[in-house]
């Protein structure tokens, strides 16, 4: 069967609501222009996949709470300045099919836009005594922040292998999954072995997801998934796909095709890297490694009694699995 999002977010959807309103309000500010930034930030509707997972798993470890709340607060005012960051860093001029804060207000204010957001997120925490939601928090920054510049310091030398790359996914990507999850559990359960599982379920799925985005790189359609296909490789990003692909291939290809990598954006080279891909079965392989993360996340969840709210985050895990965009 095939999930959606607004089916998995069901058993939790007045509570999504009541997350939605305590949001908005978390976002208020006496600035004018910083209230001006926080209405245009709530226009910009993003899925909220990561206060669905507090709220989930909130739910699945005792029920949700105040705290749970507080939690999910935390971890979307979290995602959303580094969203506010990165588009600074990368120069995009869009998100989620409108001006980039940056396009519209400039580096400057995006900069401390995202500080702001950040702080807010803080001081919720602190006002509220979860101070150990802060210390998961705070390592979740330090993750993220490793994950990215080792990620940049690899693409500028193109020599990323298969370690080093789940390295960079788990980091960048599961890291605020896997904190999602684990701030769920303890917003609602004292029992450690339960907000480790729950951890633990985040990160695998963090991991399954962020190699099936890789994949559809190669495989997606821009329709679909809102960016060019081999955008990836524009970047000089290599992915699981691709690292496979290079360390199956005779040496001779695959010094081709790095330096063709290297040198150029042109269609026509990004067409035969894309064949090259295909060719050595580097999507076969990084499936087979996002379904054994899927696999994973699932026996994960096993401790936890049955209920809807556990049945949403299975159901979850195949929408990550089998996504198109």
């Amino acid at each position: 069967m095939k999930y959606n999002l607004t089916q998995i977010s069901k058993p939790i959807q007045s509570e999504l609501v009541q997350f939605n309103k305590l949001f908005k309000e978390s976002l208020k500010s006496k600035v004018g222009i910083v209230d001006l930034i926080t209405k245009y930030i709530l226009k910009q509707k993003g899925k909220k996949v990561r206060p669905l997972l507090v709220l989930l798993s909130g739910n699945v470890a005792g029920g949700i709470n105040e705290r749970t709340y507080r939690g999910a607060i935390l971890v979307e005012l979290l995602h959303t300045a580094t969203l506010v960051h990165d588009d600074v860093v990368d120069g995009a001029e869009k998100r989620r099919g409108l001006p980039s804060i940056n396009a519209v207000w400039k580096n400057k204010v995006a900069v401390l836009m995202g500080d702001y957001l950040l702080s807010r997120g803080l001081l919720i925490s602190i006002d509220g005594n979860d101070f150990d939601f802060l210390r998961v928090v705070t390592n979740t920054v330090k993750r993220m922040s490793e994950g990215e510049l080792l990620q940049i310091k690899k693409t500028h030398k193109l020599d990323i292998d298969e370690e080093t790359y789940f390295r960079i996914i788990s980091d960048k990507t599961a890291s605020l999954l896997s904190t999602c999850c684990e701030i769920g559990a303890m917003s609602t359960s004292s029992n450690p072995e339960e907000v480790k599982a729950m951890r633990e379920f985040g990160e695998n799925l963090g991991l399954a997801f962020q190699i099936r985005d890789d994949i559809l790189d190669y495989v997606g359609t821009t329709k679909l998934i809102g960016k060019p296909l081999g955008a990836d490789i524009k970047d000089k990003k290599i992915t699981l796909p691709l690292i496979h692909a290079l360390k199956t291939a005779p040496k001779k290809e695959s010094g081709s095709i790095l330096k063709s990598i290297k040198n150029g954006k042109n269609k026509k080279s990004i067409s035969s890297i894309l064949e090259f891909v295909n060719m050595y079965k580097g999507i076969e392989y990084a499936d087979s490694f996002a379904r054994k993360f899927a696999e994973e996340a699932k026996k994960n969840l096993v401790i936890f009694p049955d209920s809807e709210s556990k049945k949403s985050l299975e159901n979850l895990v195949d929408f990550v699995i089998e996504r198109k965009n």
